[in-house]
């Protein structure tokens, strides 16, 4: 593992971000590829690091309690299945559209959540670690961003996912006024502070749009953006809404994302596109986003081999040399000690 990496890279001459300045470093579910996501030590090694942004997803348990995971599930990322105690809290629940039976966190109290400890899910990524960290909530992570930068003298940013908002909605748990809520008993629900709040869904989001000067971010799935015949030029967008008609009728263009979104978060490759030849597919989509008025914020980078395209020589540094070229105005990673060592080469070419 390389060491901690300065959080502050000096401005090129021609960053090609929106706004000219270096791109973000959001660490996507804190370190998670050196600690079990979505806990304390895995936001906290990212903070280390230098990241500009910790990335913590958000469900709700039964008792409305806001908690990082990546999905309602508990399966794959905490030790439940191994706890005999809570084996009959196993059911089956409608999540997207699919029957989908596990673990889910809404079917547990706070208290009950606490009992159980963070696994590692990635099985190319290290045990070592399982068992060692609980499952925090949404006002102990604020509580370490709060901590850790009055510690270092400089501003941690906040990056939360409203995770399946219409599934928790249907279930009387809404997520947003909840995060709304948390933000506001600590003065942060202002305009400028540091915090993008992100979703798949759009319907939330504009639900939210009236609700906060924050800034927004309509993440984007493998299907939410049709491309031309070329395959390069993004023509249309397409948002599921899982039942959720708070924000009215979903955008068709990026130009209805901007009404009230101020970023998009597309996966990777739908920027470079695998189209089965020997290099990535180059789209339009930072450029037409930029002309839109949005910003770019795409994920999800990683350092193993098997997730990187063959073009980039099994060296994640290219990768992201490759995108920071493109005018990307912010990076989710699993390892922003790379993500930030990149950046930091980039700037001084």
């Amino acid at each position: 593992m390389s060491g901690p990496a300065q959080a502050q890279s000096p401005v090129h001459d021609k960053w090609a971000t929106l706004d000219g300045k270096p791109p973000l470093v959001i660490a996507h579910r804190g370190a998670s590829g050196y600690r079990p996501e979505h806990t304390l030590a895995s936001y906290l090694l990212a903070i280390e690091f230098g990241a500009d942004y910790v990335e913590p997803d958000l469900v709700a348990t039964r008792d409305g309690q806001l908690i990082a995971r990546h999905e309602p599930l508990l399966d794959d990322t905490t030790d439940v299945k191994s706890r005999p105690e809570f084996a009959s809290r196993r059911s089956t629940k409608t999540l997207d559209g699919k029957e989908v039976t596990g673990f889910f966190a809404s079917d547990f109290t706070l208290a009950e959540i606490r009992q159980l400890r963070a696994v590692q899910p990635n099985p190319a990524r290290s045990k070592e670690f399982d068992g060692k960290f609980t499952v925090p909530t949404f006002e102990e992570i604020l509580d370490l961003v709060e901590q850790e930068s009055a510690k270092r003298g400089r501003r941690i940013g906040i990056y939360p996912e409203t995770k399946h908002p219409a599934f928790h909605l249907q279930l009387n748990l809404p997520l947003e006024d909840s995060l709304l809520d948390a933000l506001n008993r600590r003065g942060l629900n202002k305009a400028g502070t540091p915090i993008f709040i992100q979703s798949f869904e759009s319907a939330n989001l504009q639900y939210l749009r009236a609700k906060t000067p924050l800034p927004l971010v309509q993440l984007m799935d493998e299907g939410s953006l049709i491309y031309d015949d070329s395959g390069k030029r993004v023509v249309s967008v397409s948002i599921p809404d899982y039942g959720d008609r708070r924000g009215g009728e979903g955008p068709k263009s990026l130009g209805d994302v901007a009404k009230y979104a101020n970023a998009i978060g597309p996966w990777k490759r739908q920027i470079l596109r695998d189209v089965g030849k020997p290099k990535l597919l180059t789209t339009s989509v930072i450029e037409q986003a930029h002309q839109a008025g949005l910003r770019v914020h795409t994920y999800t980078f990683r350092n193993e081999p098997a997730t990187l395209a063959p073009e980039y020589n099994n060296d994640p540094l290219q990768e992201y040399r490759r995108f920071y070229e493109l005018g990307i105005d912010g990076v989710f990673s699993d390892f922003s000690d790379t993500a930030l060592k990149a950046r930091t080469a980039w700037a001084s070419r």
